[in-house]
């Protein structure tokens, strides 16, 4: 027997199986085919964390998508800003006085109008419009307006200095209050129970609505009437403008009112008044002046 040609013959066998088994192995599916091709494409050094401008494939079953789809962000849409009004009333004698305060929006979504001696109610939520009480014309006419935080009570100030205090569910008068102010009360503010009124005599009064002996507090610091009241967030701190064209800043401590800044830059008096909802500590105020009127009758800007 020849043993070279036996082993020869067997060496021969061998490696041509494993060159056959070599050669089945590089002959894949198709599904595996395309799943190392998806495998090579999303491997480390190709992933879309180091090549944002890749796009991922959806075309094999096998797709990786879902694991490197781009997060999806929504765009905010812009704002939009009416180019006209969205609702006009009519509002029949009403006062043509830039120092009084003769409208208010309520917590309920209730607009108060005064029409002189009359106060009308526009409810925005259904659009029905009521003539709720007038006044007698001894009284009136109606000079300042405030909804109470509860939106079911308003405060009136009228021009014979009396403050009247109004129930709009039942519509009834629940108090008046007498020898607040000694000549019209143009403008009011709510704190809580706390109802500040301001009048022409320049005097700011602070009123607790709970008791009998409701004056609490008396502030002078103004020599021209007061045109505008306004508390801020914390309820601690007040802004009022006067017709004395000066701004005061107040702080409210014990039902005691002692001013902190006095501004005195304005040239006209200064009546509307806001402060900034994002920071109650800072004094951030919003001051417009009123708008006077020239010798030809249009209105004109009087700002500093």
């Amino acid at each position: 027997m020849d043993f070279d040609f036996a082993h020869h013959a067997l060496t021969e066998a061998l490696i041509e199986a494993r060159a056959k088994k070599k050669k089945e192995a590089r002959e894949l599916s198709p599904s595996k085919e395309a799943y190392r091709s998806v495998w090579r494409k999303r491997s480390v050094s190709t992933a879309p964390v180091f090549s944002p401008s890749e796009q991922t494939s959806t075309s094999s079953p096998l797709s990786l998508s879902l694991c490197f789809s781009s997060p999806t962000t929504s765009k905010a849409s812009p704002r939009r800003i009416p180019q006209s009004c969205s609702k006009v009333l009519d509002a029949p004698n009403i006062l043509d006085d830039f120092y009084l305060n003769l409208l208010d929006w309520g917590s309920r979504n209730v607009l108060a109008i005064a029409l002189g001696h009359t106060l009308c109610l526009w409810d925005a939520s259904t659009g029905s419009v009521s003539e709720f009480m007038t006044i007698e014309e001894d009284q009136g006419p109606i000079t300042s307006i405030s909804w109470a935080p509860d939106g079911s009570h308003v405060a009136l100030g009228l021009n014979n200095s009396q403050v009247q205090l109004w129930d709009s569910s039942s519509i009834r008068m629940i108090r008046t209050l007498n020898g607040v102010h000694h000549s019209r009360v143009g403008s009011l503010a709510w704190n809580n129970h706390i109802l500040t009124t301001g009048g022409m005599d320049g005097n700011i009064i602070n009123i607790d609505v709970r008791i009998r002996s409701h004056v609490v507090g008396t502030y002078r610091g103004h020599t021209g009437e007061i045109c505008g009241l306004k508390w801020s967030g914390s309820g601690m701190q007040l802004a009022s403008g006067g017709n004395d064209n000066v701004v005061h800043d107040g702080i409210f401590f014990f039902c005691v009112l002692r001013w902190l800044h006095r501004l005195e830059e304005h040239t006209s008096a200064v009546k509307a008044l806001a402060w900034c909802p994002s920071n109650r500590i800072c004094l951030q105020l919003v001051v417009v002046e009123q708008m006077g009127r020239s010798s030809s009758g249009t209105l004109t800007p009087e700002l500093a």
